[in-house]
């Protein structure tokens, strides 16, 4: 199945945006393609291109949403992937539903200890776990979560979808990329949010090296908000997760818990705060959906 690009816009009647005159519509990146979803599908492609038919290889926690969608890509396009793993420990246990989704579709895993994991960008480490991995000395790496200067290219499109849609674009971050990518794309005057799904507050630094590889300097207006992550990566509470079923009850739209229900939370938390002038469209991107086995990266 060929990706449905642009992704639809959907708005949504909400009375905690309509009494701040703020109107909300969700950006369905989650129905650019059954495996590929959402701005996974942006950032891997044009990597993918450029990978020639080597082994790609990539890296993720146990539940990534990126070694699914690169395990599925490797699948759909016939290309061999290896995805390294955080946590040798795993590699003894019974695979969870995501890793044996990968390993289904076709992906090497290959488990890594964490102090290890933590240095894979280092050149020796890097050649190390590519060796022990046996993924050959040409292969294609993707970093994780896919973003890099291709990526963040790639999401470029995705502000580009939103000129004239909205004023504010917004989007949960795990590693910045589309936010960097959709930053670039929208329209002068918009303005483009992130709400980190992981603490930390690293992330500004990350979205401006990605721009600045991507396009030699800063691009476009951003900001980021680290309140809303939920104690971290992975991690939900019961108020959230009352939110999310809430969203879905009303408005018929899956919620994915880790991501997009956050980016959700975000935007309503601020309306009330009056972040939003009136008159505004705010969009917010809806970037997966929930699988029904496991939560993810």
């Amino acid at each position: 199945m060929r990706p449905r690009l642009p992704s639809p816009v959907q708005e949504v009647v909400d009375e905690r945006f309509e009494r701040y005159g703020v109107r909300l519509v969700l950006k369905r990146d989650d129905l650019i393609h059954p495996e590929l979803i959402g701005n996974k599908w942006r950032k891997l492609a044009p990597g993918l291109a450029a990978a020639g038919g080597r082994t790609v290889v990539t890296f993720g926690g146990a539940y990534s949403n990126h070694l699914r969608a690169t395990a599925a890509a490797g699948r759909l396009l016939g290309l061999r992937t290896v995805g390294v793993v955080r946590g040798h420990e795993l590699r003894d246990r019974p695979l969870n539903d995501s890793l044996a989704r990968c390993a289904a579709d076709g992906m090497r895993l290959h488990f890594v200890e964490r102090s290890v994991y933590r240095r894979k960008t280092e050149p020796g480490t890097l050649a190390a776990v590519l060796r022990d991995a046996g993924a050959g000395e040409d292969a294609y790496v993707v970093p994780e979560g896919g973003s890099n200067a291709l990526a963040v290219r790639g999401c470029r499109a995705l502000g580009e979808e939103l000129t004239g849609v909205a004023d504010v674009a917004a989007v949960a971050c795990g590693t910045g990329g589309t936010l960097a990518g959709m930053a670039a794309g929208l329209a002068p005057g918009a303005r483009a949010l992130g709400v980190p799904v992981l603490k930390g507050g690293f992330l500004h630094r990350e979205v401006e090296a990605l721009q600045t590889a991507a396009f030699g300097g800063p691009a476009g207006d951003w900001s980021l908000d680290d309140r809303f992550h939920f104690g971290g990566y992975a991690r939900t509470t019961p108020e959230l997760d009352a939110f999310a079923a809430d969203f879905e009850q009303r408005h018929g739209v899956p919620v994915e818990r880790l991501y997009v229900a956050k980016v959700l939370y975000a935007l309503v938390a601020l309306a009330e705060e009056g972040a939003f002038r009136r008159g505004s469209t705010v969009a917010a991107v809806v970037t997966g959906r929930p699988f029904p086995e496991a939560p993810g990266r």
